[in-house]
């Protein structure tokens, strides 16, 4: 029957609309994993041989603060129950295996901390307080053992620094296995494994792999990790002070995304009331007119009919003249001509004085100034000069949580004291380039580069932070060490010349940061 659709063609319609009426789980950004994985490190069982040192097993481990490794207890111990044996942190990147020290061992929840000799000079991983919903994507990083085997790799090899591998699933729940809290994934681990992080999709530690199901090949793979709460009372309970993040996790693209929104209504709202302003500006232009012209047709009309007057006048006063002057009446001719030449020069003065029709437009203007008090949007005044900005002001500015993306910072307010020439805080230069103000900051001991800016006007405190690889950081630490910065005091020329040398550290950093804190800064002058 025409004009009806097919039940078949109704439910493959009915299908498709629930398909895509699914949610997509949120992807992970591999930029977030890839900086976690540069402070995941493999954890190495030594036995040694003489001088000789050799591995006899290993597992993964990541760091939580300068010197603290966290990994599982499984992993290392044949340290406790073999004498002689000893621990080495291998780096993911360039480096030497450091030694380290075994400092607690909970076999109960399946943890343990290594304390480094030294410093790892490797960046810290945060700790989600609050685990990611069940579905997430979570993404498992470590140094599974079938891969090294895969690459004929040998047992030396293990000593070498390497990336770690990142496998992806997605969380299955959480179940209390062996009396402590576990987390059920689908990212694949193995052998080597144990002691890794399982990241969210920030990069932040949800859990430590720890073990897997066995399966023969037909049952689906379902891995555990230590639940972030079995790790943080134990971390605390040891001493050690870990990154702890209970924010949501946001991805850049939508931060940008929402940014983008926000700039672009407020473009719209400022088109909008730009074309109302027009609109409103036209019609009182119009309305001006209208009534100027109508003065100017009265005023010419006003104009030639004294002119016309005093013609008539004129004309009377010279005919009576004439009959005077004919009749021999010479005292009455001389009044009349007076009132006929002054009548003359008055219909002269009536006729060139009226307004012309060109004058109509300069009306208008007259009557829309006159109207500029009451109607502001029809004749736009001069913007007023803006304040002065204080010389200095002490400001504490707060985190905006809806505009920023935290996965490792700290989130505590931020003391700044701002002086007009840039200085912050009584002893930091900032740069000043394409209208604003910015420090670009590049530590020496870890591989994080920090991107301040200050907007002086809108009081907006915004950092911007870069997880690098080795080599990149190593370039921009080049590139820094090739110039110096000013001190405070140095005036316009020395600011401008440090916004001028940053841009070539800006130049070297990705497209998008991997942190993003925005605060807003509230305080005394202006």
């Amino acid at each position: 029957m025409q004009g009806t659709i097919p039940i078949r063609l109704l439910g493959a319609l009915a299908m498709l609309l629930a398909l895509f009426s699914v949610p997509i789980p949120a992807q992970a950004d591999p930029e977030d994993v890839a900086a976690a994985a540069r402070g995941v490190v493999r954890v190495v069982v030594l036995g040694q041989d003489g001088d000789q040192l050799f591995p006899i097993s290993h597992g993964t481990g990541f760091v939580v603060d300068d010197r603290t490794i966290v990994t599982n207890a499984h992993v290392v111990e044949e340290v406790l129950q073999l004498p002689g044996l000893t621990l080495g942190i291998v780096p993911p990147e360039a480096g030497a295996a450091l030694p380290g020290s075994l400092v607690s061992y909970s076999p109960r929840n399946d943890l343990a901390i290594i304390r480094a000799d030294r410093p790892l000079r490797l960046p810290p991983l945060a700790i989600a307080s609050v685990p990611p919903a069940d579905g997430a994507m979570v993404s498992a990083v470590g140094y599974p053992m079938n891969v090294d085997r895969a690459q004929g790799l040998s047992i030396q090899d293990v000593l070498r620094a390497q990336p770690p591998v990142k496998s992806r699933g997605y969380l299955s729940g959480e179940r209390p296995t062996r009396e402590f809290d576990t987390i059920l994934h689908t990212a694949p681990i193995a052998r080597g494994n144990s002691g890794g992080p399982l990241l969210d999709n920030c990069g932040r530690v949800v859990g430590i792999n720890s073990f897997g199901t066995e399966s023969n090949g037909t049952d689906s793979e379902f891995y555990f990790a230590v639940s972030a709460r079995e790790l943080l009372p134990y971390l605390r309970a040891n001493g050690v002070s870990a990154r702890v993040n209970g924010l949501p996790c946001r991805s850049m693209a939508e931060l940008d995304a929402e940014e983008q929104a926000v700039a672009t209504r407020k473009a719209r709202a400022a088109m909008d009331v730009a074309r109302r302003q027009e609109a409103e500006t036209l019609k009182r232009r119009a309305e001006a007119r209208r009534e100027a012209e109508r003065d100017i047709i009265e005023a010419r009309d006003d104009g030639m009919a004294v002119a016309a007057l005093m013609l008539a006048l004129a004309t009377i006063a010279g005919l009576v003249g004439w009959q005077a002057r004919e009749a021999g009446n010479e005292r009455r001719v001389r009044p009349a001509a007076i009132i006929c030449a002054v009548a003359l020069c008055a219909m002269i003065l009536a006729w060139v004085l009226r307004p012309s029709l060109d004058s109509i437009d300069r009306r208008a203007l007259a009557l829309l100034r006159n109207d500029a008090s009451d109607a502001p949007a029809i004749v736009p005044k001069a913007p007023a000069p803006a304040a002065p900005q204080a010389e200095e002001v002490a400001m504490t500015c707060t985190l905006d949580p809806g505009r920023s993306r935290v996965t490792s910072a700290g989130t505590d307010d931020v003391p700044v004291t701002w002086r007009i020439d840039g200085c912050v805080n009584g002893r930091t230069q900032y740069g000043l380039a394409d209208g604003g103000w910015s420090r670009i900051f590049v530590p020496q001991d870890e591989p994080l580069v920090s991107v301040a800016r200050y907007d002086p006007e809108a009081r907006e405190y915004k950092v911007e932070r870069y997880s690098l690889d080795h080599a990149a950081i190593e370039a921009v630490r080049t590139v820094r060490a090739g110039f110096d910065t000013p001190a405070c005091g140095g005036g316009p020329a020395a600011a401008r010349q440090l916004g001028s040398a940053q841009k070539a550290l800006s130049n070297l950093l990705p497209a998008r940061p991997n942190e993003r804190l925005v605060y807003r800064c509230t305080g005394q002058g202006g």
